[in-house]
């Protein structure tokens, strides 16, 4: 797929290819990026952007809550001429821990603003404080998809551990879809773009046609988009429909929150819409081929990157809730049935 578009961020694409952190970037007049690592990941850091205001700096996205990351942030930021403390806003993009993780002790140290979307921001209580419910509810969902009895504690636990090292921050501010940001000397807006999250947002600036684009559009992998305990609905149709509204957008280069900038971005959602359109396909075919086969089972039954038993909890977890959402997807299409059994069965539609 990358011979479609253009790798603009060579050096991180370089430095990619060496597994090794790619350097603290000037990626424009006033626009810097910032690694931050992510502990025992395979995306290995979060891009921090890092805009220079009148008076200050803004950052988008804040990276994972560990020591490791909170001295990588000070370092970048002072690589790029200033420090913590000159963080007057903290914009981010999603929930998940290595966007939102360092958020509440940016703010602790410098006093900045915190701002988040809605629909990310009412899941933040159950999500990281209160998480009886969540890992009740996780529990009941993977019974349903036929994760078998034995993988159920593993299952809905994973993940749990990051509880006890987040210092949440609630936001101090709402970012509404189309909302101009108070980014002095910049005109960026938000954009919403749920499926990766429920609120996941990316900022476009007019100006200079740039597409901040977080986890919802990436150069090399597909966005994980699932259906699970906190996130309803139809999370892929809705990211298949925030694929189009980027797109109608024309940035001259994406900078994404993971692995390197690239320009072509309507080249990009083609190879994601492919992709997506592959999967339900294959999907609808295993269906077809073994009537009432469980969620669980049709995930076994998929192609994955790597060997099944080499994936981690949180990572069978994350697929199983992806094939979810394309199930879900397909019954929405009116392609497949479901049977309201525990584990639940699915049909190709009558």
């Amino acid at each position: 797929m990358l011979d479609v578009f253009t790798i603009t961020g060579t050096v991180q694409k370089e430095a990619w290819d060496l597994n090794v952190l790619p350097p603290v970037e000037k990626v424009r007049p006033g626009l810097w990026s910032i690694p931050v690592p992510i502990p025992n990941n395979p995306l290995r850091y979060v891009s921090v952007y890092v805009i220079e205001l009148q008076s200050g700096v803004a950052l988008v996205d804040a990276g994972w809550p560990t020591d490791e990351s909170w001295e990588a942030l000070g370092a970048g930021l002072a690589e790029a001429g200033g420090s913590i403390s000159d963080v007057r806003a903290v914009v981010v993009t999603h929930i998940h821990p290595d966007h939102y993780g360092l958020a509440g002790r940016i703010r602790e140290a410098s006093g900045a603003w915190v701002g988040l979307h809605p629909a990310d921001a009412t899941l933040l209580e159950t999500r990281y404080h209160d998480t009886d419910g969540l890992v009740d509810r996780m529990r009941e969902l993977l019974a349903m998809s036929g994760v078998p009895e034995g993988k159920l504690p593993d299952l809905a636990m994973a993940s749990m551990e990051i509880k006890a090292t987040l210092n949440v921050a609630k936001p101090d501010i709402l970012i509404e879809d189309d909302q101009r940001l108070e980014l002095p000397g910049w005109d960026f807006r938000a954009i919403w773009t749920p499926g990766h999250s429920p609120g996941h947002i990316c900022l476009f600036s007019d100006e200079h046609k740039l597409l901040l684009s977080g986890d919802h559009v990436l150069p090399r992998i597909t966005p994980n988009i699932s259906f699970h305990s906190q996130q309803h609905g139809n999370p892929l149709g809705d990211y298949l429909e925030s694929l189009a509204k980027v797109r109608a957008l024309h940035p001259d280069e994406v900078l994404p929150a993971h692995e390197y900038r690239f320009s072509g971005l309507d080249e990009r959602v083609d190879a994601l819409l492919r992709h997506h359109t592959e999967r339900l396909d294959e999907i609808e075919g295993i269906v077809e081929d073994r009537p009432g086969i469980s969620c669980w089972d049709t995930t076994l039954a998929l192609s994955w990157s790597r060997p099944w038993d080499d994936i981690p909890d949180y990572m069978q977890r994350a697929a199983n809730g992806e094939t979810l959402a394309h199930l879900v997807l397909l019954e929405r299409r009116g392609r497949v049935r479901r049977e309201l059994t525990v584990p639940a069965g699915f049909y190709l539609a009558e």
